[in-house]
Formats: structure tokens, sequence, C-alpha cells
């Protein structure tokens, strides 16, 4: 996912060629990400683990599994490349997971935690905290993978809101011994985790406490009462909020991070280093600490790549082999097209994937509409073209959620798609880009990333028409979405609800209508700024669109023009941009059939001063003019909207300013209010070449 890169690998040699303790290095500029080199021998590590009375204590740690840990891929090699790392230092090496390792993964429909449970054994970590993911079969079933674990499962702050009591079968630390060395590990998690699975924590009778106070708490006992060399943090909340917790904690030596899933090499923030290994058993993080005196005086620390020179680890590979003969390794069917699995992609746009995944859930429920999140499609992988098995269909979609079909209204459905944009001036914009964060099948909407706007959805179509806010619509959802916080799914009314897992829908759809190749059809339809149409004239055959240019404008790029309804698209056969205006030329009779008496709506990619983009590389503007009565007669040749004399206001949308000219009236579209004057005369200018 989003990479951090840098590149520092300290080795000191002595003279038998051995690296030495790091308690000769005090500086804490140590960190290296994504190290491709090979993993180090014994010949190269440490072969002593105190020199002048300091210890080394190493800690290797991964995070977020997930998907991998039914793959016979990168997870047997992590467990190689860490046994590598474990016989290579002789001083006292602890290994602490991060969290979001029994699910989700393709067998999570049919063995849900079973297979994971039983390769971590052979992992054998010391300890392993609780993440979002793994409350994705309930409270309940943490019991049954925890006593199925050889190793003890850990979260400090979620406890019964009446007994104080945490979650059956998890402790909320753990203590273990190496080589005279002993290391204290908590686990913890931030209020995120509520909604990042279905379970319902109220109804459960669960709460969150305060992270930092809990792991403060924790690590002051351990130091004080048991006496405990280092105390080491299992987080399952991200970097940004490891950081704060490292800030606002005492004793906390190190934090192994899992939950946003990014290369984080070891670095440190307040008193604490932090490091987290990505997901998908795609790294492993190395850490070494320097104890003296029961402190942390110096630290180095890397992470390492899972290539495929690191060989698999047999007893792994054969128990995750051997779950999937059964079922698994079957063809379900054949995509011509490939099925973007990616974070990036499905959080970002919408993609051939996501429209199968939408378009299966209707072809099941007869619904109108279908959306679904972009967090519920995983594996962060791309399938074909060629046959996709059913493990690769449940690998991308592997939790137990179920369709759901709920009534909404217009206005519903508009605030559902809207609730789940990330502008690109928040916190997790800068991080990541503007988001849809939704995959829809049915409706075609505009969306606005950007805070300057108390409109993020723009027009939106239900089966190419125009959506009425006060009509009813029948929309289809995963069960997840359904337990959304202030979410009009959450208490809508339910018309239908099937028992079939999500993954079930897509893979019976496969199955039934294979060969399949979803392609993009512009159902979601980022816009930066909306802009007026000045002026569109006809002659020999081409029909020139003249926009007025958002403010900042650099430059302009692939304009095209469509419908409301997710149809074709036209590529315009030419775009330039001069004096504040961006002229766009189309061929005449193409654009004429386009319509077939719709609005039609403009795009172009262009760049601009006013933002700095994250994840899109341009921005996009829109404009739309229409041509209902394409097919009557005129002797009109070129009509220009409005006239020197015309009174104009100016409102500000996106990074754009929207000119419309006075004595405008609402078109059909919510949110844009075309001229009279442009729609008559535009109308007029296209039906004057009828007979070309």
């Amino acid at each position: 996912m989003r990479k951090y890169a840098s590149l520092l690998l300290i080795l000191c040699l002595v003279a038998s060629g051995a690296v030495p303790p790091v308690a000769a290095n005090t500086t804490d500029a140590h960190s290296t990400s994504g190290s491709t080199v090979p993993a180090p021998t014994a010949a190269q590590v440490p072969t002593n683990n105190t020199t002048d009375g300091a210890t080394t204590l190493t800690v290797l740690s991964y995070n977020d599994i997930q998907t991998a840990a039914v793959e016979n891929g990168s997870f047997p090699r992590m467990v190689t490349l860490l046994n590598q790392r474990r016989a290579a230092h002789e001083n006292p090496t602890v290994v602490v997971g991060g969290g979001d390792e029994v699910s989700p993964h393709s067998l999570s429909p049919l063995s849900q935690w079973r297979v994971p449970a039983k390769a971590l054994s052979v992992l054998d970590p010391a300890a392993e905290g609780i993440g979002n993911h793994d409350l994705d079969y309930g409270f309940d079933a943490v019991a049954n993978f925890s006593n199925a674990s050889e190793f003890p499962w850990l979260m400090a702050n979620i406890v019964d809101s009446e007994t104080g009591e945490t979650i059956p079968g998890t402790e909320p630390y753990t203590v273990v011994e190496r080589q005279g060395a002993k290391v204290g590990i908590v686990g913890v998690a931030d209020e995120k985790i509520k909604s990042k699975t279905a379970v319902d924590f109220d109804k459960q009778g669960y709460e969150v406490q305060n992270y930092s106070d809990v792991a403060s708490e924790y690590a002051t006992m351990l130091k004080d009462e048991e006496n405990v060399d280092v105390v080491v943090v299992s987080a399952h909340l991200g970097v940004p909020v490891a950081k704060t917790l490292a800030n606002t904690t005492e004793n906390v030596d190190a934090i192994v991070v899992g939950d946003d899933e990014i290369e984080y090499a070891p670095q440190k923030t307040g008193g604490a280093v932090i490091m987290e290994a990505e997901a998908r058993a795609e790294h492993v993080a190395e850490l070494n600490l320097t104890v003296e005196d029961g402190e942390v005086t110096a630290w180095d620390g890397r992470l390492l790549d899972v290539t495929e020179n690191v060989s698999k680890n047999e007893t792994v590979s054969n128990v995750i082999t051997s779950a999937r003969e059964d079922e698994l390794n079957d063809v379900a069917g054949k995509t011509e097209v490939e099925l973007d699995s990616r974070f990036a992609s499905n959080y970002h746009d919408e993609t051939a994937l996501g429209n199968l995944v939408g378009d299966s859930f209707r072809a099941q429920s007869g619904a109108e509409v279908a959306v679904t999140n972009a967090g519920g499609i995983r594996s962060n992988s791309v399938y074909g073209p060629g046959n996709l098995t059913v493990g690769d269909v449940y690998n991308m979609l592997p939790f137990q959620n179920t369709l759901v079909t709920v009534e909404l209204t217009g206005a519903e459905l508009e605030t559902v798609l809207a609730s789940q944009i990330v502008t690109l001036e928040s916190d997790e914009g800068q991080q990541y880009g503007a988001e849809a964060k939704l995959q829809v099948s049915g409706v075609t909407y505009e969306w606005v990333g950007h805070n300057d706007t108390d409109d993020q959805i723009r027009d939106v179509w239900v089966g190419g028409e125009p959506l009425d806010e006060e009509a009813t619509y029948n929309v289809t959802v995963n069960s997840y979405m359904t337990t959304w916080d202030d979410s009009p799914l959450q208490n809508a009314t339910v018309t239908s609800e099937s028992h079939m897992l999500y993954g079930t829908a897509v893979l019976e759809y496969v199955q039934q209508n294979g060969p399949v190749s979803p392609t993009g059809e512009n159902r979601i339809r980022r816009v930066d700024a909306e802009v007026e149409t000045e002026s569109v004239s006809v002659a020999d055959g081409t029909a020139t669109v003249e926009l007025a240019a958002p403010d900042g404008i650099q430059n302009v790029s692939d304009f095209y023009a469509t419908t409301g309804d997710a149809g074709d698209r036209l590529a315009a056969d030419s775009v330039s941009l001069s004096n504040g205006t961006v002229t766009a030329t189309f061929g005449f009779a193409d654009l004429r059939e386009l319509s077939a008496g719709k609005s039609v709506q403009m795009y172009g990619d262009y760049n601009t001063s006013a933002y700095q983009r994250v994840y899109f590389a341009d921005s996009v503007l829109n404009a739309q003019f229409a041509a209902s009565d394409i097919g009557a007669e005129t002797t009109t040749e070129t009509t220009t909207a409005g006239d020197d004399t015309a009174e104009t206001t100016e409102k500000a949308v996106g990074d754009a300013t929207e000119t419309t000219t006075a004595g405008e009236t609402s078109g059909d579209i919510p949110g844009f209010t075309p001229a009279i004057a442009v729609v008559a005369l535009v109308a007029a200018a296209l039906l004057a070449h009828r007979r070309d």
C-alpha cells in the first residue's frame, strides 16, 4: 500500500566478523524500509547477548496476515524468514504479532479461523494481539481460536462493561523470559475497532477503554512489579495513533503496529520505537534493543522483505494446501478482463471487479440498486484474465457478510453515498487522497472530494433516470453495512434478507454468466470543479463546446461526453485551453447519437495549482448542456449561450467558479441549473444539422 522508502543498514564488524550488539550506538536514525537484501546469516549477527553489562534483545514482528493466511505463498515463506532470524540471533529474541491474523481469507466462509490458528502455532509467536478482523466470527469465537493456539492472544482495553474482564480467550498482557531477559507484552486497540467489524460491542456488553491509559497502566506495573526489562505493546490502531500512544505513555519501549497496513520501518517517537510490517506476510520487522539496568539505551531496526528467494516452511505449506484441496482449487469460471481487488483501486474509484460484485448482488435480489463497501473487497491482488477458482473468489470476498435488501428514499440513498467520501483536505485524505470508498450497480453518481462544499454528492441517476429524492428504491447491500452507526441503512426497512454469502453471490454469478467481462461504466464520477457551459456551436459536422475554466487551471486533457445512464463515452476530437476558456470539439453526428435526447455530461482532466494531489494525478471538471429535442428541424447554424448584456452571478464549487446566466430555472439534474437560453439555442444548433 502506501510506502515509506528509506534505506539505512548499520553493520558494525569486529575482528571475528560478527556484528556486535548495538550498545555502542545511541543515535535514533537506524531504520530500513523494505530491504530487499538477503536475510543475514548467523555469522552476521550477535554471537553473545551481553556486552559490558548490556543486553541486546531482538523483537521480530508481523501483522495483518489476513488473506495470505490460507494461500500457499508469502505466509509459509514468512515463517521460514522468521525462523532464520531466530536462528541468526544468539541473543534473546521474541516474536510478536500485531493482529488481524485469522480473518479475512478465502476459507473464512468455510473453515473460519481454523487454518490460520493451526499455521500460526507452527510460527509460535510469544504473543498475538487482537485486531478488528480477529472479531469477524464474534466474541465467542475468540476463545475457540485462542484454545487452538499454542500462544496467548492479548487485548487489555476491550473489557466487559460490567465486570471489567477481558474478552474470553484473551489476556491483557503476558511476560516471557528469554535467556534471562524478561519481556512484558500488552495488547491494545483504539475506538475504531468498533466500526471495523460486524460485532455489536454495546449489545454484547463490551467497551473500549482508552488505549493510552490502559497501556501506560500495564507497562508501569510490568516494570515495577514484574521487573521486566522491556515492554512491547501489540497495538492494532495504525501508525498515526501509535505515535500518540508513544507520546502519552510511560515505560513502553516498542510498539508493534497493525491495522493501517503500511511499511513503517522501526522509528522512534517519544520514548518508544514503532514498527509496522505492512500486511499479507510480505515483510518482517526486526528491532534490536540495547538494555542496560532495565533501560533501553540504543536501538537498531529495519524491515525485511519476504521474497520468492525465501523457501516455504513445509509444515505451514502442507497445512494450507491440504485445507484448500477439497473445494477452493476448483475452477468457478473465466474472466476476460482483469479483476482488480487492490485496496487503492477500489477505495478511490469504480473497478471492473466492483461492478461485477454489485451486478451479482442485483442478480440475486432483483433490486434497483446495489452498494458494497470497498473495504469488503480484499487480497490486494489482480486476478485474470483467465480462470477464476473458487478460492480466488472467496479470497477477494472473504467475510461472512450476507445480502440484505432495504428500502431507501432517494435522499437516503444519496446520504449513504455521501457518507463514505473522504475529502482531500481531511487527515485521511492527506494520507491516502480523496476517496469514494464504494462500489455500486444500478446507480451512477458524481462526487466531490473537497471540504469547500456542502454538496458532496452532485448529480445522481438510478437506472439512467435522475434520482427522485422522495421516491423509494430497493437497495441491496452486504450485511456489514447495515451496522453502520448513524447511517440510513441501520434502521431501514428490510424487504428481503438472504443467507447467501456475498462471496457466494459473486461465485454463482461467475458460474452462471461466464466468461465474465465487466468493464468500467463510469458509474462513480469524481468531480473537482463544476463549470458553466459558455457556448455550443455547430459547423461543418463538428460540435464545439466552450467552458469556463476552473481557477488555477494549468492544462487540460482527456475530455469526453456521456449521459447519465453510465453508457458509452464519446472522446473529444480535440481540447484546448486559452484565456480562461476550455474548448472541446466532437463529431456532431456522434454527439447526437450519444445524446439520444438526454442531457449531455462532459468531463475532462486538468491540472491545477489549487490542489496537492495524493492519489489521482489530475483533477476533473464537469459541465453539461441539453439536447433533448435533437430530432426537430431548424435553420440555425451556430448559437452562443447568453449575450453581451446578460447579467451573471458566481458561486464557488470546489476549485471552480460557476457562472450562471440571470433568469435561469432549475434543470432536470439535481444540483445544477442550466440556462433556458442555453437549452433552447443548443438544441437549435444541433437540430440544424439533422440532414448531415
